[in-house]
């Protein structure tokens, strides 16, 4: 029997060595676990075996190769190396191959190094607030995860990727990525299955992790800041040896601050390791790994039918509340060049995260009143202990050949993911607060009832293929497919009757072509297509089939012969079906939900000779539920707004009594939403400012940097929840300031 509790997403992670192997939340109580488990761990075997022979193959066919000093003379066009300004030449997140954003028929966004110098983003969603098409802190201050919207859909956690990997949020572990460590983040709008595999309709996101490098580099800072926020960082690497074959980076980072709520903790450690082999110019080894120590305090949920309350006001119990999570991961990227025609490579991650997560939030456990009075609130009691763990290897062959005027760039893949979640979560009543005079020394109960305690894992395999072809010099073609096995098991340990044993399998494909004018301008079309797996059974007892994205998109990017810029602009029709909706029967779901979102998206970027550098963009999207229940069909979903707006400059003073001064500033203009999809909730627009101040000199940069400069007051969303439901907003960031003093040599 399949039975579904509420939603719970899985995510999915990895990356490999040749020869080494909330409350958005979300329960689910998932029969033959341990038979289901045992197939996923040879489906396992079978794939990493077949790497491991692959890699043997590379590597001993230069075994006796003269080993020569690799020379490599610039990093600036790397698809994952920093970029020195604010334009990305190529990309691998859109193709898998290393390919020039403007050969790629679809719309990608890329944040380079310089752009997250200049800003200085506090985590992965703020690094994204100045894209096209992206909605960032759709929750508000939520530190558990890095949460954004892409083409409307509610996906930076379930679609986030660190080179070229899943790492996303399972449950509530969420694997945050620190900015620090990243050279680059890369956004592919639009379904991706393809080459991913099961992911959200609007996207993914690529975090492009700091690499080993051919020059010495020593980087290190020391910043305060707003709530009494200290951070100290280090950066550094080269080769190890005179001939260049080994080489290393180091990064670190050390945190201990607050958050504008009273009581809260915003405490990090983070340590990054790498290590590269390159005995010639055709293979190399990469190992990349973290470890990050996370104590955070989770998202505050404010009443606001009586009143407004401060934004430092704190729901919770400081002795209490907490967020508290340890995460490691060791992996590598190998590559070998056998000839001018053929490629192999293999990227491979295991990760894992333990999560002790506790939580007072308001609103009342079993529907009841959420506030008893005028004043005093009604206090749900939230715990959570888990540990995720995420295993990925991705194996390709790329042959490269030229047919007459046709270059032509064939890619084949074979991955494999699986991810799990041991844990128990529960509930119960908690104390209620008094708002006008809060006392905090309440003692917390333990919670009255365990709602879920399971072991709940997802098993994918997925073979895919894509071709490229150049022809001319003009046109670009790209055709691609997938087939993919997925295998979703639950073992319940409270109710053996919530263990499932779930298979799916499902086929996505996409093309699409372009011309590359001599002028800098290439017009493209693409279709592109995506799945998402879903959980539960239909009233005829067959289990839910996943859920599809289509995606018709056309646009036009140009990169311009007399400046140094990129734009690209691109309208879009991308629509969901096949999502679960309520039958007459409550125990059972249909599959007649259907969404669309459509769309404008411009987005430029520039870094002219002047030392002025900039990047623009404005989103249009027209989205709307078109299958549901009667009630909400025509509406708007919840927290995507009409309109989005962003523009940020930075100036370099290059020459004279100036020189080495720089001065940056930017808005952010986010429209109105709703907060629920019956379109009862308004949720006003907002426009935010942010700016920065920088002088270096010698190696020495001193930096202030601050955002929501004029600290406006905004709510990222409101909502009504229960059966007896009073309206909660959470607030958006206010002002944040920051001072940094760093070196680099």
């Amino acid at each position: 029997m399949i039975k579904r509790v509420n939603n719970l997403k899985l995510a999915q992670d990895g990356t490999a060595l040749c020869g080494l192997q909330a409350v958005r939340g979300i329960e689910m109580r998932s029969s033959a676990y341990r038979a289901a488990r045992r197939r996923s761990q040879v489906q396992g075997l079978v794939v990493a075996s077949l790497s491991a022979l692959l890699c043997t193959q590379a590597l001993a066919q230069d075994a006796t190769t003269e080993l020569n000093p690799i020379n490599v003379e610039g990093q600036s066009d790397s698809p994952v190396g920093p970029d020195d300004g604010y334009i990305a030449k190529n990309t691998t997140t859109g193709s898998k191959t290393d390919t020039p954003l403007k050969e790629i028929p679809r719309s990608i966004s890329v944040v380079t190094r310089k752009q997250l110098d200049d800003r200085q983003p506090g985590q992965l969603e703020d690094a994204l607030s100045y894209l096209a098409g992206v909605t960032t802190s759709p929750w508000g201050i939520d530190d558990r995860f890095d949460q954004c919207l892409i083409r409307g859909f509610d996906l930076c956690t379930s679609a986030i990727y660190r080179d070229g990997l899943p790492q996303k949020v399972i449950d509530f572990s969420g694997f945050k990525i620190e900015p620090y460590g990243l050279e680059r983040i890369e956004v592919l709008k639009g379904p991706s299955s393809v080459l991913y595999g099961e992911n959200e309709a609007g996207g993914m996101v690529n975090a492009v992790t700091k690499r080993p490098t051919d020059k010495p580099i020593y980087d290190g800072f020391l910043s305060y800041g707003s709530f009494n926020t200290v951070e100290a960082g280090l950066d550094i690497g080269g080769p190890i040896d005179d001939a260049g074959v080994w080489s290393y980076r180091l990064t670190g980072l050390v945190r201990n601050g607050e958050l504008e709520t009273d009581y809260s903790r915003n405490d990090r450690i983070f340590v990054a390791p790498a290590l590269k082999w390159q005995p010639d110019a055709q293979t190399s080894l990469t190992i990349l790994a973290n470890y990050q120590w996370d104590r955070l305090t989770p998202i505050q949920f404010l009443p606001a039918q009586y009143g407004n309350l401060p934004r430092n006001f704190f729901t919770g119990s400081p002795d209490f509340d907490r967020f508290d999570a340890n995460h490691g991961s060791i992996g590598y990227q190998f590559s070998h060049e056998f000839d001018d025609h053929w490629t192999v490579r293999q990227n491979l991650r295991y990760s894992q995260q333990d999560t002790d997560y506790r939580q007072l939030y308001y609103g009342h456990w079993l529907g009841g009143a959420d506030m008893i009075d005028d004043h005093t609130m009604s206090r749900t009691l939230f715990t959570v202990d888990e540990t995720a763990r995420l295993f990925n290897v991705d194996n390709q062959a790329e042959y490269k050949a030229d047919f007459g005027v046709v270059e032509n760039k064939l890619l084949f893949g074979l991955d494999y993911s699986r991810q799990s979640i041991d844990g128990r979560n529960g509930y119960g009543e908690g104390p209620p607060l008094d708002t006008q005079n809060p006392d905090y020394s309440i003692p917390v109960p333990p919670p009255s009832l365990i709602i879920t305690d399971r072991v709940e894992t997802i098993g994918q395999v997925g073979l895919y293929a894509q071709n490229q072809s150049k022809i001319a010099d003009h046109w670009v073609l790209t055709v691609g497919g997938r087939q993919a096995w997925i295998d979703h098991t639950n073992f319940d340990r409270l109710d053996d009757a919530g263990s499932y044993d779930q298979k799916d399998h499902a086929f996505t494909g996409n093309i699409g072509i372009g011309y590359l004018f001599d002028n800098g301008l290439t017009p493209y079309a693409s279709y592109a297509e995506s799945f998402t797996t879903n959980i539960g059974p239909t009233q005829s007892g067959d289990a839910l089939l996943p859920s599809l994205g289509k995606q018709y998109e056309v646009g036009v990017k140009y990169e311009p012969t007399f400046f140094p810029g990129f734009i690209t602009a691109s309208l879009f029709d991308l629509r969901k079906t096949n999502v679960p909706t309520a039958a007459a029967n409550p125990v059972y779901q249909v599959q007649t939900g259907e969404v669309r979102h459509r769309g404008l998206e411009i987005e430029a970027n520039a870094d002219l000779a002047s030392g002025l550098s900039m990047t623009a963009a404005y989103t249009y999207l027209d989205a709307k539920i078109t299958s549901d229940a009667a009630a909400i069909i025509g509406n708007r979903p919840a927290r995507v707004p009409e309109h989005q707006a962003s523009l940020w400059a930075n100036y370099e003073v290059g020459s004279g009594m100036l020189e080495g001064l720089s001065v940056g500033a930017g808005v952010r203009y986010i429209g109105a939403s709703f907060g629920d999809n019956g379109n009862t909730v308004n949720v006003p627009g907002h426009t935010l400012v942010d700016a920065a101040l920088r002088y270096k000199k010698n190696g020495w940069q001193a930096a202030l940097n601050v955002s929501n400069l004029f600290d406006k007051t905004y709510y990222s969303t409101c909502y009504e929840a229960g059966s007896n439901p009073d309206l909660s907003c959470i607030y958006g960031e206010g002002r944040v300031i920051k001072g940094n003093l760093s070196m680099k040599f």
